[in-house]
């Protein structure tokens, strides 16, 4: 069975012989995968420590693979050497025609000597990884989130030994799955194939794992495992993020403002919302720690008249603290919702603020060119984000616009945006992203020229309408509208 699991391995790879000219099953061999899974709510950090060593000389890149499902969850990929500083180029290539396994290459900064040895880290978080189990509870109740996946790491390369930790918030375990004994790598082994110590679940060792990223192997070799855990923080998620940032030269401001969806993703409340019984939970400090109450925000330091308001109209239940002094990189912004926010509720709001231009803003005198950074999003504490529109409006008149984003988007559109006092339409960018974790809170760079000519037109247009109604009145008031004078009476 092994035999036809690596001989399909070797069909599937020929097809893309050209990323390497060395064979990928051939090149490298597995000394050790550990894989840690630190479980969460609404992300999920999975940690993979590839121990490689190289069985020929000059290959260029390591080979790392995600099944089908994990693929789906995961919204950010990052890899590193152990030890060092500088992420390495990550490039996705597709082996399967069913795409039941994503196959990612990791460019080394150097090609590995015969036999010579290395560490590569790969860090994943994974959205919405684990489900609300049981999908409903009451006000009081505790929450418990399910999380699953496979037992054994992918690899195109032979494993000589692999393990699976899974890191828990809490110690509070209510179940995880128990692997087939023996498993089907254990080599007789009387040892448990899984071992809880407190709040730790270990999986492993296996040994001799043969190349499994491939269809076979995930179908026949393949099992899945669970956890169900007690998980004591609120699962936040923002189903819709909707940021306009407008930057002003005439103002020198640079306007931020949020239109935000948030949802509770913990179970679902099982019957009514008892007022009462949150009053007394809340004069005893015994609000399920499920329930949101506030939050707590951290916007750049220098933000000034930060707003609050829903549907319904300014929310006057917030507290702002500016940073204290100019070394402060953050300010400090606690919302608390006009309703307290139970599992499977929603809220919408809308959140903004004012900040100085010059802060955010470097020119070159050379090239005749501004350049603002415009932050992506403001991270909310345990929160994701699954759709994110970030709309930055320029200057009316600038030009030569070049955009630089600290991640690719997976979209981007250009349009016009006329407001007040506007003439021809101020240039606006708008992107689009899917998945958004804490690692996507890089700031965006826009470039642009604005002339002389184009900053005048402002106080052009508003000096012309100003005269418009000038001569309009003088015209108005010499103007007699009677048919027939009236005649003066002595």
């Amino acid at each position: 069975m092994l035999a036809r699991w690596h001989a399909l391995l070797l069909l599937h790879l020929a097809s893309w012989a050209s990323l390497s000219l060395a064979d990928p099953v051939r090149s490298f061999e597995n000394t050790a995968i550990v894989r840690t899974v630190e479980l969460g709510g609404s992300s999920t950090h999975v940690t993979t420590s590839y121990i490689v060593r190289s069985l020929e000389a000059g290959v260029p890149a390591y080979y790392f693979a995600l099944s089908d499902e994990e693929l789906s969850k995961t919204s950010w990929i990052e890899a590193k050497l152990k030890g060092g500083k500088d992420t390495l180029k990550v490039q996705r290539h597709s082996v399967h025609v069913d795409d039941r396994v994503a196959l990612y290459s990791v460019t080394l900064p150097k090609p590995l000597a015969k036999n010579a040895s290395t560490t590569i880290l790969v860090n994943t978080i994974q959205t919405h990884a684990s489900k609300p189990w049981p999908p409903m509870a009451k006000q009081s109740g505790k929450q418990s989130l399910l999380y699953e996946t496979g037992l054994y790491v992918l690899s195109p390369y032979k494993s000589i030994t692999q393990r699976t930790k899974f890191k828990l918030p809490t110690p509070v375990v209510h179940s995880f799955t128990t692997p087939s004994a023996p498993a089907k790598f254990t080599q007789g082994s009387e040892q448990s194939p899984v071992v809880q110590s407190g709040a730790a679940i270990t999986y492993g060792p296996f040994q001799d794992i043969p190349p499994s990223a491939e269809t076979m192997f995930v179908d026949e070799a393949q099992e899945n495992i669970s956890v169900h855990y007690q998980y004591d923080h609120p699962v936040l998620a923002v189903t819709s993020l909707k940021r306009s940032a407008e930057i002003s030269h005439w103002g020198a401001n640079l306007n931020i403002e949020d239109k935000i969806d948030l949802r509770n993703g913990g179970p679902a409340l099982e019957g009514h919302f008892s007022r009462v019984l949150h009053q007394m939970q809340s004069s005893r400090n015994s609000v399920p720690a499920s329930i949101v109450r506030n939050i707590q925000m951290y916007p750049p330091a220098g933000i000034r008249d930060p707003y609050f308001y829903d549907r319904i109209g300014n929310v006057s239940t917030s507290r702002f603290r500016p940073a204290i002094s100019s070394l402060s990189k953050q300010s400090f912004l606690e919302l608390r919702p006009r309703y307290p926010l139970v599992g499977g509720w929603n809220y919408s709001f809308t959140l903004g603020w004012d900040a100085p231009l010059g802060d955010s803003t470097t020119y070159d005198a050379k090239e005749d060119k501004y350049t603002v950074g415009v932050p992506f999003w403001t991270h909310i504490p345990n929160a994701v984000v699954d759709e994110a529109e970030v709309t930055i409006i320029l200057p009316e008149g600038a030009t030569d616009i070049s955009i630089y984003p600290p991640f690719p988007p997976n979209s981007i559109s250009r349009r016009t945006h006329t407001t007040y006092l506007d003439t021809t339409g101020r240039p606006s960018v708008t992107f689009v992203k899917y998945g958004l974790t804490e690692k996507h809170t890089g700031l965006i760079y826009v470039s642009y020229s604005v002339s002389t000519t184009a900053h005048m037109k402002k106080p052009i247009a508003v000096g012309a309408a100003a005269m418009g109604l000038f001569v309009v009145a003088l015209i108005v008031r010499r103007i007699n509208p009677k048919i027939h004078k009236g005649k003066k009476t002595a």
